[in-house]
């Protein structure tokens, strides 16, 4: 789960940190997620699990930080994140955002 660094320095990996986002989304720290993907930034790119489990957090955030993290993204074409992002939307009642994302969906999802 660590990297190694420069001498007396780890870095964690990217199981690491997505082990200690979904603790946070679980014990429903969102503020805590946020601050976690922050230091996360500074050296390990984040993948689809992340993102999502971030989605998640925002829904117990501001609309404009689930928007914020959305436009991050850049999965908007994967079945994980479009769910969670639909999810995300309506518990931030904005059930126009959770209508387009479903609309953008491709139809073989449906099937």
């Amino acid at each position: 789960m660590l990297a190694a660094m420069a001498p007396g320095t780890v870095q964690l990996n990217i199981f690491a940190w997505n082990k200690k986002l979904t603790k946070y989304v679980k014990d429903a720290q969102p503020e805590k997620v946020m601050q976690l993907f922050q230091q996360m930034q500074g050296g390990t790119s984040p993948k689809k699990f992340t993102f999502v489990q971030l989605i998640h957090a925002c829904a117990g955030l501001e609309l404009k930080d689930g928007r914020h993290v959305h436009e991050q993204s850049g999965w908007d074409s994967d079945v994980f994140v479009e769910t969670s992002l639909i999810d995300m939307y309506a518990k931030c009642w904005s059930m126009e955002d959770a209508r387009n994302m479903f609309n953008k969906m491709p139809s073989h999802y449906m099937t």
